[in-house]
C-alpha cells in the first residue's frame, strides 16, 4: 500500500455518500477487493479505514490474544463485528454507514486524514479539536521519533 498522508476534506451527499480523496484511493488499488474496511476507533469519535490486507493483518493479530480473554473479546467486538467493506462505487465514493457517521457525529463534510498505512474519517470541526490537542501533548511531553535505519532500497 502506498503511503496515506495529508487532510482532505470532502462533503457527503443525503446517501451517505462521500469520495475518497484520489490520492487516498489510488493506494487501494490492485487488492482482491476494490474499496477500504471501515469501524471505529474506540479511543476517539472517528472511523479508521485500511485496506484488505491490513484488515488481514488486525484480524490476524488478534489470535495472538488469549482465547476468550476479556482483550481478546473487546477488540473483536470493536474493530471486527464493527467493520464495514465499503466497495468504491464508478466516481470513487464509498457510502458510509449511517452507525459509523453517527458514532465519529459526522454529517455534512468528512475530513480524511492519512496515517501511514491507514486513514482516518472525522468530523472536520472535531479532528481540528483533537489535532490541537495532539500538538499540545506531543510538545507537553518533548515528543521524540527514533527513525528506523533505512533498508538497501531506500525504505524501512
Amino acid at each position: 500500500m502506498a503511503l496515506l498522508v495529508g487532510r482532505y476534506v470532502n462533503k457527503i451527499d443525503k446517501k451517505g455518500r462521500v469520495s475518497v480523496p484520489k490520492p487516498f484511493r489510488d493506494s487501494f488499488k490492485g487488492q482482491g477487493f476494490s474499496g477500504l474496511y471501515a469501524y471505529p476507533l474506540f479511543k476517539v469519535p472517528a472511523i479508521e479505514a485500511c485496506d484488505e490486507a491490513f484488515m488481514i493483518r488486525l484480524s490476524s493479530s488478534l489470535e495472538d490474544l488469549d482465547m476468550f480473554s476479556d482483550d481478546h473479546d473487546d477488540l473483536a467486538s470493536v474493530i471486527l463485528e464493527n467493520a464495514h467493506p465499503l466497495p468504491f462505487d464508478p466516481e470513487g465514493r464509498i457510502v458510509l454507514p449511517g452507525e459509523l457517521l453517527e458514532y465519529a457525529n459526522i454529517s455534512a463534510q468528512a475530513v480524511f486524514v492519512g496515517r501511514g498505512g491507514r486513514l482516518q474519517i472525522w468530523d472536520p470541526d472535531s479532528y481540528a479539536k483533537h489535532s490541537l490537542q495532539a500538538f499540545e501533548r506531543a510538545r507537553t511531553r518533548g515528543a521524540t521519533l527514533r527513525l528506523r535505519k533505512e533498508t538497501e532500497e531506500g525504505t524501512p
